[in-house]
């Protein structure tokens, strides 16, 4: 199974932010014992793509890196092991470059006119963030109203009380953040992953 049909897969998205390469093994293992599959860890301070190596370890499970804008962190990050790369906006040169590394490559969009360009450009999978602020549910179905063809990933604000909303509209996986592990215990980590899951399960 290739990278992008994991997140089609899975659904879920675990999006972690740590400061150390550490933490976001900490937190990514407790929600990995949650169930959860998908990571995309943000590597917008370089130590923290050392984590990248470890989860790659783990071969039942997909690892993207986010926060890249640039074609020399996308390198690192593909040398540490990235099977994706995430960007914060729609860079051309950036998808350009990991068509050229034949690495799958995710835009973040945030207006319908940017998801249709990202799309156009053949991005196989576009973020919208942040989709809370944007309107949410309503923001991501009044998008996908007069674009039904676009492969959307809400993500930023979405919460383990309503993603499986965003689903029912026609997302085709959600990213979850602070959700999963926001002044949280390990323990705590591991089961909101858990009912995560478990919501999940409930729309199939």
């Amino acid at each position: 199974m290739n990278p992008i049909e994991s997140i089609y897969k899975n659904k879920i998205v675990a999006v972690i932010r740590a400061d150390e390469a550490s933490e976001a093994l900490e937190k990514a293992k407790a929600l990995i014992d949650g169930g959860i599959r998908v990571f995309e860890i943000t590597v917008e301070k370089g130590s923290v793509l050392e984590s990248i190596i470890e989860l790659r370890k783990n071969h039942d499970i997909t690892v993207m890196a986010g926060g890249i804008i640039t074609a020399s962190r996308a390198q690192e990050a593909i040398n540490m092991g990235a099977q994706i790369i995430v960007a914060p906006v729609f860079q051309g040169s950036l998808w350009k470059f990991c068509l050229g590394n034949k690495v799958p490559h995710i835009a973040t969009v945030s207006t319908p006119n940017e998801a249709y360009n990202a799309w156009k450009s053949r991005i196989p999978l576009i973020k919208i963030f942040p989709a809370k602020s944007m309107g949410g549910v309503e923001y991501l179905e009044d998008m996908l109203r007069p674009m039904p063809f676009l492969n959307l990933m809400p993500s930023g604000g979405v919460g383990l009380d309503d993603f499986t909303d965003y689903l029912k509209e026609g997302a085709v996986a959600v990213g979850l953040g602070r959700c999963l592990y926001k002044n949280a215990s390990l323990a705590e980590i591991k089961e909101r992953a858990r009912f995560a899951v478990e919501q999940l399960k409930k729309l199939n």
